[in-house]
């Protein structure tokens, strides 16, 4: 808040603090009237004709299509590119898409080697995705990658193909579950 007030408006969640009635001093007026706070707060952003920033193939840019007609999408390039096995691991479940993975049900364990070194599990099913640090329970595919190869392959600076024959990345269990994994991101 301070630094916006000294150097302007410098967050991304505009509409979020507009509309949000966190904290003890901003709630008082939302408990006291909800339809009329949202009708004076939420509905006019909800109206206004504006233009949203959304990834190509997202569940973001089919739900402003569905819900906002009224609004115009500009598809925008990855926000979040990884740089480190670690950062894939903590932002898988920021980027997931949950609409692009129906009838998913799948555990990958995911075994990383060289530079950095990572396990993790991570699990889809009905439309959610968890990751658990370490290799947990059975899995259905294990997904073996040197971590810096496997960041290459996340920028798109390198495909599968090459992975499998420089044998950066070996996989034990059906490929088609890491195609799968694939689509449920943007």
């Amino acid at each position: 808040m301070w630094q916006s007030l000294s150097y302007g408006a410098n967050y991304k969640a505009a509409y979020c603090l507009s509309v949000c009635p966190a904290g003890e001093e901003v709630i008082a007026p939302f408990l006291h009237d909800r339809p009329g706070f949202l009708r004076e707060f939420v509905k006019p952003l909800q109206a206004k004709v504006e233009t949203i920033y959304v990834q190509p193939h997202s569940d973001a840019e089919e739900y402003v299509a569905r819900r906002f007609p009224h609004k115009r999408s500009k598809r925008v390039g990855s926000v979040l590119r990884p740089n480190s096995v670690a950062s894939f691991a903590s932002s898988v479940v920021h980027v997931f898409q949950p609409g692009r993975s129906r009838g998913l049900e799948a555990t990958y364990h995911f075994c990383f080697t060289g530079e950095e070194t990572l396990d993790c599990t991570i699990r889809i099913s009905k439309g959610k995705i968890t990751m658990t640090p370490g290799l947990v329970g059975v899995c259905d595919l294990i997904v073996r990658a040197d971590s810096k190869a496997w960041v290459r392959f996340l920028r798109k600076e390198i495909g599968v193909p090459r992975l499998l024959l420089t044998r950066k990345l070996r996989l034990r269990g059906n490929p088609r579950l890491l195609v799968a994994f694939g689509r449920c991101f943007s």
